[in-house]
């Protein structure tokens, strides 16, 4: 039987390397290989016996027209905000990977869900981190019931898995997955390899067994979960704690999910009670100014299936450099550069000798292109130092051409300011009802950047 060997694998891109070397010749990160052991492949023999006859179990090639379409069967984890996030609900034998930076509440998020749940489904929690002692002290602060809650200091898979078998919860908690080791590999926690192993043993169990499996992941310095890529592809769904520091809301974001839609968004306060869901996010969004404001624009974005109000501001001044300052935060910046020149090629506005700074309030990170219209407005409102007529919100994509090109979902975004109390939408035209008007809301359509600069006022 042939030897097993070690390769080294790397946790930025999962390039593999005979030996071990200082930087990736895939990816060029330094510092990134770690040992990985190769199990030994089957014999040619073994092979043809697995071909020459199947089992009775064994997979079968089924065509897709005769597999039953059954929705998934969904249960309420308890936080409504979560299960948004989730698709609706938790799908049984789903596993899915929660990230975020040191002290954000990955932790305390799961406990409550745990909590939550109650006796409605049962639950372990298995600590590889903190002591249960600590774990049992934090659900008393958040004032949880100790009753229904099962937990397991442990770091070892395979005494995990037994545990698991003999106790059969519904709900499987691992915090954190790069604390968690496996005896067939002699790496340290934490490595590639054992990141690997275990949460492919976790994923089969989940799959095999129906049991709702979440895994808590560290980030890197720069952002991203750390372990091996193939991580979050091994997982159903990857969420990410996202906030300020500084700041008491948080915000959770899917950025994978197998059962739903990607990007929908969950908001959570932080209290000394935990966690709590914020029933309209608009509102926190949007500053509460005592009357309208040069360089301040109210624009409607939409994460997952939910429309959201949110402010964007802009700050414009003379530079005393060379090179004036271009930062974009909550928006990307190599974006703000494009429309400040389609601002000067057809807006009429230059603003090349000016720093120009642009934030979005509340620490959201905007990725969709119906931000551009708001931000070029807030922008030439803090260079005119002349405010936006008051209750007015926007959205558009902006062209290179100056064209304001049409959003999704264009009517819903509309509802949703009209229920907050604006009077007044600038949207392309594409986007516009028939009507002119939504409720009390009246509707400016516009098809170039003059007209929605004229219409601003």
């Amino acid at each position: 039987m042939a030897k097993a060997r070690t390769a080294y694998v790397c946790s930025q891109c999962g390039g593999e390397h005979s030996k071990w070397q200082g930087q990736c010749a895939d990816c060029g990160a330094w510092n990134t290989l770690g040992a990985f052991v190769i199990e030994p492949a089957q014999t040619p023999a073994a092979r043809r016996g697995n071909y020459a006859g199947a089992a009775a179990g064994a997979p079968r090639i089924t065509p897709l027209a005769s597999v039953a379409q059954a929705q998934e069967a969904r249960t309420s984890v308890g936080i409504g905000e979560l299960d948004r996030v989730l698709g609706g609900g938790l799908v049984e034998g789903s596993v899915v990977l929660v990230g975020g930076d040191p002290g954000i509440g990955k932790s305390t998020l799961l406990l409550q869900m745990l909590g939550a749940l109650g006796v409605r489904l049962s639950s372990l929690y298995v600590s590889g981190e903190e002591s249960l002692a600590q774990v049992a002290a934090r659900a008393l602060r958040l004032g949880l019931s100790l009753d229904p809650l099962r937990g397991l200091a442990e770091t070892c898979i395979e005494r995990i898995l037994e545990h698991a078998a003999a106790e059969r919860p519904r709900v499987l908690v691992v915090d954190s997955i790069q604390t968690i080791w496996t005896e067939l590999l002699t790496a340290a926690p934490g490595s590639v390899g054992q990141v690997r192993e275990s949460a492919a043993r976790l994923t089969r169990y989940a799959k095999e067994t129906g049991t709702g499996v979440f895994l808590v992941g560290h980030v890197t310095k720069e952002g991203g979960i750390a372990g091996p890529r193939v991580l979050e592809h091994m997982v159903d769904a990857v969420l990410y704690f996202e906030g300020e520091a500084g700041s008491r809301f948080r915000v959770l974001r899917a950025f994978k999910n197998r059962f739903g839609a990607v990007n929908e968004l969950g908001v959570f306060a932080m209290s000394d009670k935990g966690l709590r869901e914020v029933p309209n996010p608009s509102a926190i969004f949007l500053s509460a100014h005592s009357g309208p404001t040069p360089g301040s624009a109210v624009m409607v974005t939409r994460e997952g299936t939910r429309p959201l109000l949110v402010e964007v501001q802009a700050l414009v001044d003379a530079s005393p450099l060379a090179n004036p300052r271009r930062v974009a935060l909550g928006l990307e910046q190599n974006r703000l550069a494009m429309l400040l020149a389609v601002l000067h090629r057809h807006g009429g506005t230059a603003v090349y000798d000016q720093d120009v700074f642009v934030n979005v309030v509340g620490g959201i990170r905007v990725q969709e292109t119906a931000a551009d219209l708001p931000v070029l407005l807030a922008v030439l409102s803090s260079f005119r130092n002349r405010a936006l007529p008051d209750k007015t919100v926007a959205f558009g994509e902006v062209g290179l051409s100056g064209e304001i090109r049409p959003v999704p979902n264009g009517e819903e975004r509309l509802k949703e300011a009209a229920t907050h109390g604006f009077v007044r939408a600038i949207v392309p035209r594409a986007n516009a009802p028939k009507k002119g008007r939504v409720g009390a809301l009246e509707v400016i359509a516009v098809d170039r950047l003059g007209d929605a600069l004229a219409a601003a006022g």
